[in-house]
């Protein structure tokens, strides 16, 4: 009997084994080389796939080097310092190429057409499924998919009505008051200082959310901020083991840290949103912050469907949102500040052509919602700022199905990578300047500067465009009408042009700028 046991406990270990061994060698060999012939059969090229790894460490040896030593110049083409591996697979290959993120093949595509038809077809191209440590910065509506994100989307939207950032314009104005009152006490005796912008910008824009997230409770929220900032440093460092299979088991110490961060972020916005429903139960009336909205919507939709849970919100997802809306909106205003005061200061008569602009609308008035909404120069300026230094470089979209591309075929299992920065300075779209600064090319609007292409693309495009962009673009214009009302700015030969990619583009080694009081 005991014998009889035993043979079946190891016939079962065999066959289990067999199984598994049988995946693994589908999954991480079989499967990639077939996806490797499917696409080269189309005249697609690329290198060989490697066995687990696929490119990914050449990628990451490239960028090191890439980035080991700042600029030696102030030149806007910063596709060879911040991507490196792609430009060189771009000159090996051509446009028509593919790269390796470990066992999974990347299309490249720059083409506008393929773009728009990538964007736009949402369910059969849906966001990478993000590895489960990835996912503590937040997932939130801009990572679901399906139902969840219409449901998500209807509710989070009217958080960014126009009604609702008007309410909070002097939330911009508070936060970007204190940081130039700060500018000013720093000045030196005739009037003018350098600086390190950067710092000053993070904290402005850490200030913003955490006023406009929580209103009154802003103070809270910093605390939030600090801890998410924290996340975000450790997510970098395991951004080179995503490829590996179950490594996000193993209790490393930068492992087990995340997990910590995690807890105590959505300890402390869980308790936020409970004072806050406390609050609205007993009567009182809502602030307009976006916490606030949220619940406020998120009522509304259930209340609509004879408050059944299914059609709203859980805690845990509000909690989500919430932690998507300090990454996003921090990390997002912050690098369009950071970059544009660093080319104002490089590219003086745009300084003065926007100074102008702001002086005749606003005088030294406090910038109001119509008189921002009314600036073209300045608009123009933050347009060509974000295609050059777009905050992120690139979305990837994955397929589970084979689909049609016009005469490509993308086979089931290959993601489609749509490369932002080099799309924004891909001379065959933009012209031969595609790499300089030249704001006049928005002079028309984003339509005609693009010829009516998906060719400009900082915030996404198609229906899953970010809710966000309004926010941050208003608050980018408060921000440089008011400093432009009382500083000017010329870059300091301390500057070191470094841009860096830090889950979002930024300055490695600070904005180096020396600022003078207008007389």
């Amino acid at each position: 009997m005991e014998k009889s046991l035993a043979i079946t406990v190891l016939f079962f270990l065999v066959v289990s084994t067999v199984i598994w061994a049988w995946k693994f060698l589908n999954k991480f060999w079989l499967r990639p080389k077939r996806l490797e012939k499917l696409l080269r059969q189309q005249g697609l090229q690329g290198n060989p796939y490697r066995f687990l790894v696929g490119d990914t460490k050449q990628m990451v040896k490239m960028q090191k080097e890439a980035q080991s030593k700042p600029m030696n110049d102030l030149s806007d083409d910063i596709t060879p310092r911040i991507n490196a591996h792609l430009l060189h697979t771009l000159h090996k290959f051509g446009k028509n190429c593919f790269v390796w993120f470990g066992p999974t093949p990347r299309l490249i595509m720059m083409d506008p057409n393929q773009v728009k038809q990538v964007l736009n077809n949402v369910p059969d191209f849906p966001k990478q499924t993000w590895n489960p440590l990835v996912k503590f910065i937040g997932t939130g509506l801009a990572n679901y998919e399906g139902h969840k994100w219409a449901k998500h989307r209807k509710i989070v939207t009217p958080a960014f009505s126009l009604e609702k950032l008007k309410m909070m314009l002097p939330s911009f104005f508070e936060s970007c008051n204190d940081m130039i009152g700060k500018w000013d006490e720093m000045l030196g005796s005739d009037g003018s200082r350098e600086m390190d912008v950067w710092p000053f910008l993070q904290k402005l824009s850490k200030d913003v959310i955490s006023r406009t997230a929580y209103g009154s409770s802003y103070q809270e929220g910093r605390r939030i901020f600090e801890l998410l900032q924290e996340q975000c440093q450790l997510t970098l460092k395991i951004l080179p083991t995503l490829h590996i299979p179950g490594w996000w088991f193993v209790p490393t110490k930068t492992h087990r840290r995340m997990r910590k961060v995690n807890r105590d972020i959505e300890s402390s916005i869980k308790s936020l949103i409970k004072k806050r429903e406390e609050a609205m139960k007993a009567g009182e009336v809502s602030e307009n912050d976006f916490l606030g909205t949220l619940l406020e919507s998120n009522q509304k939709e259930m209340k609509e469907y004879g408050n059944n849970n299914k059609f709203g919100m859980t805690i845990k997802d509000v909690i989500e949102e919430c932690k998507l809306f300090y990454f996003a909106g921090q990390e997002t205003t912050s690098v369009l500040l950071v970059w544009s005061l660093v080319l104002l200061s490089r590219y003086l008569d745009w300084q003065e052509r926007a100074r102008e602009e702001v002086l005749q609308v606003f005088g030294n008035r406090t910038p109001d919602f119509d008189g921002l909404s009314h600036l073209k120069i300045v608009t123009m300026i933050l347009y060509e700022v974000l295609r050059l230094y777009p905050p992120s470089i690139q979305l990837v979209r994955t397929t589970h199905k084979d689909m049609k591309l016009e005469d490509l075929l993308v086979p089931a299992g290959v993601q489609v990578y749509l490369p932002i920065l080099q799309i924004h300075h891909d001379c065959g779209i933009w012209g031969e300047d595609a790499n300089e600064f030249k704001p006049e090319r928005f002079s028309e609007g984003i339509a005609k500067a693009t010829n009516g292409q998906v060719s400009y693309i900082p915030f996404g495009w198609g229906p899953r465009i970010c809710l966000g962009q309004n926010f941050a673009l208003l608050e980018a214009k408060m921000a440089l009408s008011m400093i432009l009302q009382r500083f000017h700015l010329e870059i300091s030969p301390s500057y070191a042009h470094a841009p860096t990619i830090a889950l979002l583009v930024q300055p490695q080694h600070g904005a180096h700028i020396i600022l003078s009081k207008l007389k």
